[in-house]
């Protein structure tokens, strides 16, 4: 492989704000592996945000990728998986896999799909030092060509110039499973690794049962509170974890739990977690680690008592797509009470108009 860009590259970051700004370019946050494509001829390398490659997981996609891209270039994109007409992150984390003859089932079974939104290099060109708006022109020429776009399932993210698009895009798309949307200055060079580009995210409350605590990685302090929804038939879900504490918090939080640490497991909610057939999808708290086998994830129960309002971007299935943020303990809501009819639910939305090519 000889690209003027070459592999590996931190992918530009964006950072969290408040309101969507109006920088002249919008497109929709992807809900997927952030991956970088390199391609030269035949070879491709796919490479993910920890600079590790990723192109053994996912073979479907890189013989889409040599027959809908430029000969030589570089791609900045996300790699998704498409279930019905929402993403799937679920089905696309069961792509990581050790077993080849797996990889190999689950590629056809569940095929991930590509969708572009920058363009690092073209041919000898590198276009890292060119503002946006020039790789963005450049960009949709390259998935473009055609009058209908590169073929599935590599695709041209949309983009807006237009504000208030970009707003009714934020609120609409979220049906279709996307994260928000992302705003890139015009003429910003691409930084590795630097949190130059805006994003808005969704943000929601629930008031969540604290079920246990797993202790931090330092030290004999509170890394996390594990957090539970009770479902219809009776049994407390494990939806996620709040884990950002400041150290002296989390400290304190240990002695505050203290009066509701169960040393038997036999009466809790999650008291079969230690049994790995016991946890197929439901998500318990003991379940090994798809990223990391070797990982800790014990846990210290509590008894179900304690009520707290966490902040949460969106719901993947049954749980919390990411880290929920504490926000208050509320000892004035009865634990049972806590189910997930609170929940709102976003408004449905096809993916298959998002991707579809502009008329």
């Amino acid at each position: 492989m000889d690209l003027p860009v070459m592999p590996p590259v931190s992918p530009m970051l964006a950072k969290a704000v408040p309101e969507i700004p109006d920088l002249g370019h919008t497109e929709p946050k992807w809900d997927g592996f952030r991956t970088i494509v390199f391609r030269d001829g035949d070879e491709v390398v796919l490479g993910s945000r920890n600079e590790k490659p990723m192109t053994r997981y996912f073979p479907e996609l890189v013989e889409s990728i040599r027959a809908n891209t430029p000969e030589r270039c570089v791609l900045d994109g996300e790699i998704v998986i498409v279930s019905g007409d929402r993403l799937d992150f679920d089905a696309l984390q069961q792509r990581i896999h050790p077993a080849e003859s797996r990889v190999r089932l689950l590629a056809q079974q569940t095929p991930a799909s590509f969708v572009g939104f920058d363009l690092l290099a073209l041919g000898d060109d590198d276009l890292m030092g060119t503002p946006f708006r020039d790789r963005r022109a450049r960009l949709v020429d390259a998935l473009g060509s055609s009058a209908t776009g590169p073929d599935a399932p590599v695709h041209l993210t949309p983009a807006t110039a237009d504000l208030a698009q970009a707003r009714e895009w934020f609120t609409r798309f979220e049906g279709a499973g996307l994260d928000g949307v992302v705003a890139k200055p015009l003429d910003g060079v691409y930084q590795p690794d630097k949190r130059t580009m805006s994003k808005v995210k969704h943000a929601r409350t629930a008031d969540c049962v604290v079920a246990g605590f797993r202790w931090h990685k330092s030290g004999p302090v509170l890394g996390s509170l594990l957090l539970g929804l009770w479902t219809d038939d009776g049994r407390l879900q494990h939806v996620g974890v709040a884990a950002s504490f400041p150290m002296a918090r989390r400290k304190a939080l240990v002695e505050e739990l203290a009066p509701l640490r169960e040393g038997d497991l036999s009466g809790h909610p999650w008291a079969d977690w230690a049994d790995q057939s016991a946890h197929g999808d439901k998500r318990m708290p003991g379940a090994v680690s798809r990223w990391n086998a070797s990982k800790d994830l014990s846990f210290v129960p509590l008894r179900p008592e304690l009520v707290v309002e966490v902040a949460y971007d969106h719901m993947e299935g049954d749980r919390f797509r990411h880290t929920a943020q504490f926000r208050r303990w509320r000892p004035d809501r009865d634990p049972a009470t806590c189910t997930y009819a609170q929940l709102e639910e976003p408004v449905g939305f096809r993916l298959s108009e998002i991707l579809a090519p502009p008329a």
